[in-house]
């Protein structure tokens, strides 16, 4: 028990080390033109070190914003705005999805043609299978990249059985609890397990979480490029490696609403139900009670 909490500290004092190295040598992680800065950039991006990067970062701002409001209230909106930016942009991938399926349809069935071709000149040419299989991409996006956003309107569904009962004060206590020890957990497992699931499809020698530094700096002598063209079946789509970038996104998204959602909370606790939903940027769809509680806040 006293080994993994000296080692639990020790990792976050090295912590700053470890980030004031990488970001005064940037070369050796981020110069992709050298195959061991690449290898180094995938190695790091799902280590411990950078975990206890991650972690001391939150615990430091954490630790500002517990004694200035305003920082974890600006954190709170600087995160939130971009889960909404993003959330508000990928959401059309709805209706290209929609579209795109409704010209499928029309030049399947009126026209009998296999094929589909765009642009002048250099033609952007596939299969109708491409474009079929092509859908789930679009689909993809909303989840992957609408999650947060959903999550910021208030728009996932909630199984409450207890929560409604309580307290003002004890449901912010909740949601910061459920934030520490649901959300962050579940981002950082998906982002472990998803960042070399990704790089597996993107170079090779294949990487293994369980690959040492040494090893894959070994690996960089013959490492190369080779994206995922491979697809279910023979004219169908074939840019699968971009679902598992899409699946590394997702977690990225989650970690940082996890963090929005427990400053949020904590805030929210301290200064009572006067700043319940403040600072919230929240899409009413020309509802004008929610329009209302906006100009409220």
């Amino acid at each position: 028990m006293l080994d993994g909490i000296l080692w639990f500290f020790q990792n976050i004092l090295t912590a700053f080390y470890n980030f004031g190295y990488a970001v005064t040598h940037p070369g050796l992680w981020l110069d992709w033109s050298n195959p061991e800065a690449l290898i180094r950039f995938i190695y790091y991006g799902g280590s411990v070190e950078f975990f206890f990067v991650v972690i001391t970062a939150f615990l430091v701002l954490t630790g500002i914003g517990f004694w200035k409001n305003n920082i974890m209230w600006g954190t709170v909106r600087v995160l939130e705005g971009l889960a909404n930016g993003i959330g508000r942009i990928a959401v059309w991938a709805g209706l290209i999805m929609v579209l795109q399926q409704f010209v499928i349809v029309f030049v399947q069935r009126i026209f009998a043609q296999s094929e589909m071709a765009f642009g002048f000149g250099i033609q952007f040419a596939f299969d109708l299978s491409w474009w079929a299989e092509g859908l789930k991409f679009y689909n993809a996006m909303i989840v992957a990249l609408c999650c947060t956003y959903t999550f910021v309107q208030g728009g996932h569904v909630r199984v409450d059985l207890v929560y409604s009962s309580v307290s003002f004060r004890t449901k912010r206590m909740i949601d910061m609890l459920g934030s520490l020890f649901f959300m962050m957990p579940f981002a950082i497992l998906t982002w472990m397990y998803g960042w070399y699931f990704m790089w597996r499809h993107l170079i090779t020698p294949k990487v293994s979480a369980s690959d040492k530094l040494e090893l894959m700096l070994k690996k960089s002598r013959i490492v190369k490029w080779n994206v995922e063209t491979i697809g279910f079946s023979p004219n169908g789509f074939n840019a699968y490696f971009m679902f598992k970038i899409l699946l590394v996104a997702f977690a990225g998204l989650v970690f940082l609403q996890a963090i929005a959602f427990f400053y949020r909370s904590y805030l929210e606790w301290k200064e009572g139900p006067e700043s319940e939903g403040k600072y919230l940027d929240k899409d009413d769809l020309g509802d004008p009670d929610a329009k209302l509680v906006a100009e409220i806040h």
